[in-house]
């Protein structure tokens, strides 16, 4: 039996899916990854991705963060893949109860999956530090310079930045559907990002599986790991 194969059987043997990734599966929606050769860690810029992205950049060089946020990290446009596409099914017809996802682009929640816990959080959700009022992803990308609310606060996207902490009720949610999950598919992570990483040692269930295009730390522990371009892999399920 070939490995997609495998793969199918698992999928269709199991009634509690949870699927959890990492920005190698919006890559083919357009949006850049960060740690492959063409990724957002290996741009040539001001400082490294993790000292942009992180909060003490936030809220020290704020025109420094936005500056870099807009360049590289606007998702905006952006389509669900044949991957998303095939996890809507999925959960749709009752076999896929969560995707926990380490990417802040939305487009689990745009192809209309229900259940997502967005451990990083999303370009989608912004709000002022000063009022908490909301503002869209189009007033931010869309705006120049520091983006600041009608109160006069500056807008920040609720996103983990480096250094700051996974929601709380996010976490627990996840660690609760891995938990629980029969068949764990891990897809398009180096997995290893922390705290999210550690989160698939708690899985106990029947079948874990990761698609990636390189080795991942945790592919000793799958039942089945599959190197190879994820968009071919999800072409090939029915």
């Amino acid at each position: 039996m070939n490995k997609i194969s495998e793969l199918q059987k698992m999928i269709d043997e199991s009634n509690n899916i949870v699927f959890f990734d990492g920005a190698g599966t919006s890559t083919d929606c357009g949006i850049k990854d960060f740690r492959s050769k063409d990724g957002i860690y290996n741009m040539k810029t001001k400082y490294n991705a993790e000292e942009m992205l992180s909060s003490n950049m936030f809220y020290y060089s704020p025109l420094d963060f936005y500056d870099f946020y807009r360049t590289y990290m606007n998702p905006l446009g952006a389509k669900p893949s044949t991957l998303h596409k095939y996890l809507k099914k999925l959960e749709d017809n009752g076999k896929l109860k969560a995707v926990i996802t380490q990417n802040i682009d939305g487009l689990h929640k745009l192809s209309g999956i229900k259940t997502v816990y967005e451990l990083h959080g999303s370009v989608y959700e912004n709000y002022c530090l000063k009022c908490k009022k909301s503002y869209s992803a189009e007033h931010i990308f869309n705006s120049s310079g520091i983006p600041k609310c009608s109160c006069g606060g500056v807008i920040k996207p609720n996103v983990v930045l480096y250094g700051e902490m996974l929601n709380e009720d996010t976490m627990n949610n996840a660690i609760k559907s891995i938990s629980n999950a029969e068949l764990l598919i891990v897809a398009g992570s180096s997995l290893l990002v922390y705290p999210a990483n550690q989160m698939l040692n708690l899985f106990k269930g029947k079948n874990f599986v990761i698609i990636n295009n390189s080795e991942t730390p945790y592919d000793y522990k799958a039942n089945l790991v599959i190197h190879d371009n994820i968009k071919k892999v999800f072409e090939k399920l029915k």
